[in-house]
């Protein structure tokens, strides 16, 4: 099945790797060399939950270069902390760039910070590869054709949020809070979407917040105060921890009550108590690794075997590592099908040719494919529901049609 194409130029999803680049001092011609991938995610600030996806990288290009490499070339990964600020993510990536001459920026995390450098990367022709946003902006091969995304579209998500109420709450009165960025617009845009003409009855309170605000407490007091049964909460980092404890706070348990899938990791829910998360329902498209149906899958073994030889000190709970795992996957199929080739435009023309390419860490009937007009690898999610302990799926793949 295949997401269709609103908007949703983009692509992301929650729920980011690296940036990379290739080699030598002439690193866009594909001379022989070491593959310079460099990347940006926020080690520091609001956001810094995220930053063991760049860890997991890390010790994924460990593997790989003590394997022989990619095509007999070593990875040299760089990953550097932008804190998830935009200014930040400008001076680092023409670091990367200019001083440690990447061919490629690859997986790097945050609309507003991706967008920073989106025309600098575009205009020097460097491929800015699976960004880690789904904002619809990132899948526009027109105007853009050196940036990829790498997550489901926000507003696909938001869209099968939203036919899921339909379906299963048709009376319920909605409340929203999102962040007031690009990220928290999409997921609303979607989801109201997704409710057609009903959304004008169905959406009772509304309210977002700043990525700057020490706290959301007086948001979700309002949205409660709304009569609400069901809570769509459109958040990230710190924000999730503060969504789940505070609603639990006002002692407000919505019928159903859903998180994106980039604020999903237990690593988000644990600060607000894990009891308090219970019912949470968000979506993904791969394998949790913590649910028990899974324990038996070769490429869930395949991760583990690899967590307890590179990462050993590692908390397997914290679905981030995985994640890192996955989009490191996807690049280092995209960088073999290069060959000898490591050109920028090679690169570019591999990761936009991709063919119902299966990954370890998918779901099973989840596949990637690209195009050189079709820039979005992840088209497909699965409902899901947190238990207590791990996330548990439900109902059939869906997309957003």
């Amino acid at each position: 099945m295949r997401l269709s194409r609103p908007a949703l130029a983009i692509a992301f999803g929650l729920s980011g790797i690296i940036l990379g680049g290739i080699v030598t001092a002439a690193a866009d011609d594909g001379a022989k060399g070491e593959i310079r991938i460099g990347q940006t995610l926020p080690y520091s600030g609001p956001a810094s939950g995220f930053g063991i996806i760049g860890r997991a990288q890390e010790a994924f290009f460990e593997k790989v270069n003590a394997e022989g490499g990619i095509n007999g070339r070593k990875v040299k990964f760089i990953s550097l902390d932008d804190a998830y600020s935009p200014p930040k993510t400008v001076e680092q990536t023409r670091k990367l760039v200019e001083q440690d001459e990447v061919v490629m920026m690859f997986g790097s995390l945050g609309t507003a910070t991706n967008n920073a450098v989106h025309r600098y990367l575009n205009g020097k022709k460097v491929p800015q590869l699976f960004v880690l946003s789904g904002a619809t902006k990132w899948a526009d091969p027109k105007n853009f054709p050196w940036t990829m995304p790498g997550m489901a579209a926000y507003e696909s998500e938001g869209v099968v949020y939203a036919k899921y109420i339909l379906q299963a709450k048709p009376d319920a009165k909605i409340a929203i809070l999102s962040q007031n960025d690009d990220f928290g617009r999409d997921y609303v845009a979607g989801f109201k979407r997704g409710l057609g003409a009903r959304a004008a009855t169905m959406i009772v309170s509304e309210a977002t917040y700043e990525t700057s605000a020490p706290t959301i407490s007086s948001q979700l007091a309002t949205l409660k105060a709304s009569g609400a049964n069901v809570m769509f909460g459109v958040v990230l980092g710190k924000f999730t921890s503060q969504m789940i404890k505070g609603t639990a706070e006002l002692n407000w348990k919505p019928d159903l009550f859903f998180v994106p899938t980039s604020a999903s990791s237990i690593s988000f829910l644990a600060p607000a108590g894990l009891e308090n998360a219970v019912g949470l329902i968000s979506s993904s498209n791969q394998k949790d690794t913590l649910d028990a149906q899974w324990a038996g899958d070769a490429g869930v073994k395949d991760y583990f075997a690899f967590m307890k030889q590179y990462m050993p000190n590692a908390d397997l709970n914290n679905s981030n590592y995985a994640a890192g795992y996955h989009y490191a996957s996807l690049l280092m199929n995209v960088l073999k099908a290069c060959k000898d080739d490591f050109s920028r435009e090679n690169i570019l023309k591999q990761a936009t040719s991709l063919h119902g390419l299966s990954l370890p860490m998918l779901l099973p009937g989840v596949t990637v494919s690209t195009g050189p007009d079709d820039y979005l690898p992840f088209q497909q999610l699965r409902l899901r529901r947190f238990n207590g302990k791990s996330w548990v799926g439900f109902g059939d793949i869906l997309d957003d049609r």
